[in-house]
């Protein structure tokens, strides 16, 4: 997985208690735009630093 400053991931779990959360990416760890990434929620505006895992996607920044 790849990203940049101001992309937005997307998380969606399934199941019974799934749920969706997205963020924007303020920070990237590694060079070439790999986790993990800074991110701020938009649902709370909190900001965590992350490693995404394989409900992950990024969606570029327009």
């Amino acid at each position: 997985m790849m990203a940049r400053t101001g992309d937005r991931i997307v998380i969606e779990v399934d199941g019974p208690h799934g749920h969706r959360r997205e963020g924007v990416i303020t920070a990237v760890g590694r060079a070439g735009g790999h986790p993990p990434y800074r991110v701020r929620w938009l649902d709370n505006d909190h900001t965590t630093l992350i490693i995404p895992g394989p409900t992950a996607r990024i969606e570029a920044a327009s």
